[in-house]
């Protein structure tokens, strides 16, 4: 080696054994001034005046309430604490996200999870009240109507999936491909399609009202599928006076070839890896996620990167070393925000998941040459 690279190879060392020294210093100190802004879904693990406090403290800017979970009661707890925690801090307030449902396909209840085996036969009706071990409801009557013999059902995004074999008027007999254990209320995709379903639902228009009602900051609006969704609920929001902006969830395979126009209408994005992975090749998903946080950086849109972020931390105390990855590259895509799900809704180690996402998005940031992503890195997203 040359002593020039010599000299910067040991400065560069010297730096990193200077960040670990540091490493616990900047864990216990979360208000480091971040760019990048963390989405905290709440849950049955968070929704205590005690957690919404810690997980303030320790780096969440929005707090996000599922209604795919949950009543307006157990909701109206969490915006109650929330606005307690802002009403007595200055420096850290917490925006509120009301994430609709949207129009989901759901497998119907059973009497307790049952195992499936590849290659076991499996049938879907859509008659209600079925839950046996060989055949199960789906809440959605269209159903039959939207499935061919060669299609791919997958559930919870691919956790299992299903060969459509034949189908009769009332019901979609498959082959199990990846088995394993389907409990109730699952959701399924059909991998490359999307239900014809309108995607604001009755519910949905509920759970709007409510937000309204609490005056919370944003609607993240699931599965829409062209800007006119976007439209229609920007209407209903500028005459009832609410000023709360509009994330559009991508996460349908009809939404990308209105990509442009949805993004447009909105006020900003969410790349909901998830059910896009369902929907569409997997391979496909990264690709999106780049062109997605470019689309909406060159208009001037939030985007928040989601799902599976820090997926292992749900059941384990520290992320698998491809997490940890994940998010610096969503960082260094230029994502205004990155969130957790399951991690902080019902995860084991809620703190701790957002402690590893405050840390790496922080450390990311420090390693950002100017100009290799905007300079107005997360202030899209007004929190």
């Amino acid at each position: 080696f040359s002593k020039p690279l010599e000299e910067e190879n040991f400065q560069h060392l010297k730096a990193v054994q200077q960040l670990a020294t540091a490493a616990n210093g900047v864990w216990s100190k979360p208000n480091v001034r971040r760019k990048t802004k963390i989405v905290c879904t709440i849950g049955p693990s968070t929704n205590t005046r005690e957690m919404i406090w810690n997980l303030a403290e320790a780096g969440m800017n929005v707090a996000r309430l599922n209604m795919s979970h949950g009543d307006h009661a157990s909701h109206q707890k969490v915006i109650d604490l929330v606005k307690e925690y802002n009403a007595q801090t200055k420096d850290n307030v917490i925006a509120l996200m009301v994430d609709t449902k949207g129009p989901e396909v759901r497998s119907g209840d059973l009497p307790q999870p049952i195992f499936l085996e590849t290659g076991q036969e499996f049938t879907f009706t859509i008659k209600r009240g079925v839950g046996t071990e060989t055949c199960v409801s789906v809440n959605y009557d269209d159903f039959v109507n939207d499935v061919e013999a060669g299609d791919m059902l997958l559930v919870d995004g691919g956790m299992m999936s299903f060969l459509v074999k034949s189908k009769t008027e009332d019901s979609v007999k498959c082959e199990v491909i990846d088995g394993g254990e389907l409990k109730s209320r699952r959701h399924l995709n059909v991998r490359g399609k999307s239900a014809t379903l309108p995607s604001i639902t009755d519910k949905d228009w509920d759970d709007i009202k409510f937000g309204v009602e609490n005056q919370v900051d944003y609607y993240a609006v699931s599965f829409v599928k062209d800007a006119q969704v976007v439209h229609e609920l920007k209407d209903y929001l500028r005459s009832s006076n609410a000023d709360i902006h509009v994330i559009v969830k991508i996460e349908s395979a009809d939404s990308i070839p209105n990509l442009h126009s949805i993004i447009t209408a909105s006020d900003g994005a969410m790349v909901a890896r998830g059910d896009l992975g369902a929907e569409l090749p997997i391979e496909e998903v990264p690709l999106l996620q780049e062109e997605i946080i470019r689309m909406c950086r060159s208009m001037g849109k939030a985007v928040i990167v989601a799902t599976n972020m820090l997926e292992s931390m749900i059941v384990h105390p520290t992320p698998t070393r491809a997490e940890v990855s994940d998010i610096a590259i969503a960082v260094r895509e230029g994502a205004d925000a990155v969130m957790l799900s399951g991690e902080t809704a019902h995860g084991k180690f809620p703190l701790k998941a957002v402690k590893v996402m405050h840390t790496v998005a922080l450390r990311t940031e420090a390693t950002i040459i100017g100009g290799e992503t905007p300079s107005n890195l997360g202030q899209v997203f007004k929190v």
